[in-house]
């Protein structure tokens, strides 16, 4: 398919990366997440470059919790952290796009692989927000019509941007509803290993 795209570090690696910045088990939680829904599309769209995907949802907010507080500078900071530990420019590069619409300095998406960062990161968050307030806290009962509910409510989830999410939708030419089902799949297919999401 594609070429292939070198994180010039191991998962291992990117793993103990996240944990000398993150130590809040909820952004390391989010990390993994990303990691496995990236993992999920990545075996359809670039198989051969499943880990790739998977790094770079793995590190995706490497510096959000240390520098919350300068979101115009969110993967900036990141962006030496990595390089200091041996990751490629191209998983720099990849990392940053999921905020190039906040910071148009940055790479915008071009690979299917960043567009679907883009779309899908926010995206996770709003739908474990969605389910951790479900009776059985697990994903595997969720479906689109509860999801699209959760999403009108602006006051549910508020720090999740909804433009975000439709401009990824738009950018892979998807429907807004495709995404939704694409996405709550993508998360059912590693829920099994953990069943539910935590709640702090």
């Amino acid at each position: 398919m594609g070429e292939a795209l070198n994180a010039g570090m191991t998962r291992d690696a990117a793993f103990a990366l996240l944990g000398e910045h993150n130590k809040d088990p909820f952004h390391i939680e989010h990390a993994e997440t990303v990691e496995q829904t990236m993992r999920y599309f990545a075996r359809e769209y670039d198989p051969e470059n499943e880990e790739f995907w998977g790094i770079v949802g793995l590190l995706h907010d490497l510096d959000w919790e240390e520098h919350d507080d300068d979101p115009m500078n969110h993967t900036i900071y990141a962006a030496k952290d990595i390089e200091a530990a041996g990751g490629s420019a191209e998983l720099i590069r990849a990392i940053q796009t999921h905020t190039s619409d906040f910071n148009t300095a940055l790479p915008k998406p071009e690979l299917m692989m960043e567009k679907i960062l883009f779309a899908t990161e926010e995206l996770t968050g709003l739908i474990g927000a969605a389910v951790v307030m479900r009776p059985s806290k697990s994903v595997m009962d969720f479906n689109v019509k509860s999801l699209k509910k959760k999403f009108k409510d602006k006051r549910f989830a508020a720090g999740v941007s909804r433009d975000v999410i439709r401009s990824g939708a738009e950018m892979l030419g998807w429907e807004l509803d495709d995404l939704f089902a694409r996405t709550i799949e993508a998360m059912q297919s590693f829920a099994p290993d953990r069943d539910t999401f935590p709640s702090n």
